[in-house]
């Protein structure tokens, strides 16, 4: 089954390739972070699902509970750690768990954490003192649903689980975790991976709607640690070391290709188990630190990450770049693949997402979508907003680059590249 699941990944990849248009980024408030424009060997680990208060799958940790082993492992390599927890699965009930080895091996309607029938063992409702140690030992927590539940149908491989399926509910289930870290562990989270990374809600709303109605910016991945996929080997030994190796070969290929390659990565893991129910990041966590540490990498959060550069594509020496960070705090900057893109020439739109008040361009957006019943352009709003301050012409294109800038806001600049826009652009 896990093979199946990973040719299905592989043949859904190649379709998007050869079939579907390539994806279209526009400038929004969240961005779908992956990786950041370090200047140094500097990455991130995350860890999915957890804190799961169970011993690892094979316990060689004397009891310890898994994520107490990951918190150890990272202690003992002066290394720091990003936790995408969830709230609590135990609501997720009636259920049962899937085919052994298969996507739903924890549940067919829902996800089960860290197993089925073992929800009190897991998440941020049941496992204080987990969540506090992280807090205490300076690990990041992020937001990964109170109840880890899909945005939105995802039939490829969940054709048989239950969506959330509108906008107000994704955001009341994350707000719900959201309050749980704010007023149980005085936390608050500034971001979120929606599960699954479903981002289609449905309703004409994606899950970047979600970060935005948060605050929150979309933590996302650009390397796979890979230790969510089982081995078929029968043997449970043979498939441990398997499943151990195949967390550690890609990364040693990697480095000894570039051993640069891990600069302002963010690296996917799991707090928990496989679909086979092993835990092997347990045992190859230790490793793969220690790769990383021989080629000289320091393990961040992802927040200390993104002071290297919160953006993808503009390093930390571009003498704009602390106006960028700047002007990101309260307006849309970047795109939703976090690209500033500053040699391009800049839009309508993108000048009306500068220009508009966030909460202005939020709201007028969410209630265009609302009327339509189905999704509006993603400048809609700031465009509005922007027509009625005399800002932009009325009927403009928002894909359209601008040909002159309002007065007011700009010193004299000749450059309508997104450069000499932000350049000139007075704060």
């Amino acid at each position: 089954m896990s093979m199946l699941v990973k040719l299905g990944k592989q043949g859904k990849k190649l379709v998007k390739k050869l079939i579907t248009p390539a994806e279209k980024h526009y400038v929004g408030y969240a961005r779908r972070i992956e990786r950041v424009c370090a200047g140094r060997r500097v990455c991130a680990m995350t860890f999915d699902d957890g804190p799961m208060d169970l011993p690892a799958s094979p316990d060689r940790f004397d009891g310890r509970s898994m994520t107490d082993v990951l918190l150890d492992t990272l202690r003992d390599y002066g290394a720091h750690g990003t936790f995408d927890v969830v709230g609590d699965t135990s609501e997720n009930y009636p259920d049962e768990a899937g085919k052994p080895g298969s996507a739903s091996w924890g549940g067919i309607r829902y996800d089960h954490y860290p197993d089925i029938g073992q929800d009190a063992h897991g998440g941020a409702l049941h496992c204080e003192r987990l969540i506090r140690r992280m807090l205490d030992e300076g690990h990041q927590i992020t937001n990964h649903g109170y109840r880890h539940i899909i945005f939105g149908k995802k039939p490829f491989v969940y054709g048989a689980r239950a969506c959330l399926g509108s906008l107000d509910a994704a955001v009341a289930d994350l707000t719900r975790l959201d309050t749980l870290l704010r007023e149980r562990y005085g936390y608050t989270p500034t971001m979120s991976r929606p599960p699954h990374y479903v981002d289609k809600i449905g309703d004409g709303f994606t899950s970047y709607d979600v970060c935005e109605r948060l605050s929150y910016q979309y933590m996302a991945a650009s390397f796979d640690g890979a230790g969510w996929l089982p081995s078929a080997l029968p043997d449970p030994e043979a498939a441990l070391r398997a499943e151990t190796e195949a967390m550690l070969a890609p990364m040693r290929r990697a480095l000894e290709a570039d051993p640069d390659f891990f600069c302002g990565q963010i690296i996917f893991q799991k707090d928990g188990c496989n679909m086979a129910r092993r835990t092997p990041v347990a045992f190859a966590l230790g490793e793969q630190l220690k790769l990383l540490k021989k080629y000289g990498y320091e393990v961040v959060t992802v927040e200390a990450l993104l002071r290297e550069s919160p953006f993808a594509d503009v390093p930390p020496d571009d003498p704009l770049l602390p106006k960028l960070r700047a002007l990101a705090e309260t307006a849309a900057v970047a795109f939703t693949d976090n690209r500033v893109r500053l040699d391009q020439p800049m839009t309508n739109g993108e000048l009306a997402m500068l220009l508009a008040p966030k909460p202005e361009a939020m709201a007028r957006r969410e209630a265009m979508i609302r009327r339509a019943g189905k999704s509006v352009h993603p400048y809609a709003g700031a465009m509005a907003w922007c027509a009625e301050q005399g800002l932009l012409p009325a009927g403009s294109s928002p894909d359209a680059p601008i040909t002159a800038l309002p007065s007011g806001r700009f010193s004299p600049t000749g450059e309508l590249s997104r450069r000499g826009v932000f350049t000139a652009y007075q704060m």
